[in-house]
């Protein structure tokens, strides 16, 4: 079969990856315009976009899809390069356009996407963020027949994948992403051969997983010690979970509940020991011992290393991040 691919990030290039290696035949690449970043703010290509050009696959970054839209140009580009490649069907993997009506009608077969959660819990735009913060034990790739609506199309095929209690954000990423590769070369095998079996999904345990904010990152000390652990660790990288001491802003990368005592009188955020191992700190229920730590432009460090540069004594009190 002939295949269009959209996607942006590495989850995306990961699955493309397995695609191609598993003699897929890709005729287009769509994935988002170029973005600024790193300190230079230099325009950069998206990971999907490097490994189609490194392949001499043609490549195009509409800023919109809508030909009624706000770029009219990039969409009618889109189509002219979509029509032209007379693909049977579109796989899709965290591109982040919305595919209009059009798009989703013009391949034979539709558009397939790649979903990182057990459907219908956590549609939108970050799953795999929000099933380690609510403290799922399990999540998985649902591989879905897209249509008009928000992660709605029936499901085509679905597999779990457990949540391990010291997964982060991006140790789940990337055992889902090649879950999802590998669950993509499945269902292109089975659309070659009419073996689909659409399944509805259920109307129960809807969730949606918003977007990432920035504000999220505050750590609020009041919430329970296994509350601001998932929170640490969904978070992970992005914003990264963080708070003031001694007058910066710190970020912490990793802890895990701690066995220290946590006098009531003592106020939430309060440092109560420190050593090699870990910082504790009381929390709203208890104590989280924190093991790993991030000053701003710095380095993540063990606790150890981190202490060599950054006085850290019991008593002192992490704070709210400026406004």
């Amino acid at each position: 079969m002939k295949v269009i691919f959209a996607g942006t990030p590495e989850f995306a290039r990961v699955a493309v990856e397995r695609l191609h290696a598993a003699g897929v035949d890709i005729a287009l690449v769509l994935t988002q315009p170029d973005r600024p970043a790193g300190r230079g703010l230099k325009l950069q290509a998206s990971p999907v976009k490097q490994w189609a050009q490194e392949r001499n696959i043609p490549v195009a970054q509409p800023r919109s899809l809508r030909l009624d839209g706000k770029y009219p140009d990039d969409a009618q580009a889109a189509k002219s390069a979509i029509d032209a490649a007379q693909a049977d069907v579109m796989v899709v993997a965290a591109y982040g356009l919305i595919l209009p009506q059009w798009v989703l009608d013009t391949p034979r077969l539709g558009c397939l996407n790649i979903h990182a959660s057990l459907l219908p819990r956590w549609r939108g735009a970050a799953p795999i963020h929000r099933a380690i913060e609510a403290g799922d034990t399990e999540t998985g790739i649902t591989i879905m027949q897209m249509d008009a609506g928000l992660d709605t199309g029936d499901m085509l095929l679905v597999e779990k994948q457990p949540i391990a209690p010291h997964d982060t954000t991006p140790t789940l990423h990337d055992k889902l992403a090649a879950l999802g590769g590998r669950l993509m070369v499945e269902a292109l095998e089975m659309a070659a051969c009419g073996c689909f079996k659409p399944v509805q999904q259920p109307l129960e345990g809807i969730t949606y997983a918003h977007k990432i904010e920035k504000h999220e990152a505050q750590i609020d000390w009041q919430q329970s010690a296994a509350v601001i652990k998932r929170r640490i660790r969904a978070f992970n990288p992005f914003p990264g979970a963080s708070s003031v001491l001694g007058g910066e802003v710190i970020k912490l990368q990793d802890a895990h509940i701690s066995g220290a005592a946590r006098p009531r009188e003592i106020k939430a955020g309060s440092i109560l020991n420190v050593c090699a191992e870990g910082v504790d700190v009381a929390t709203g229920d208890g104590a989280l011992r924190i093991t790993r730590l991030q000053k701003a432009g710095g380095k993540s460090l063990p606790v150890a290393d981190f202490l060599r540069g950054f006085d850290v004594q019991p008593g002192m009190v992490f704070g709210p991040l400026p406004a």
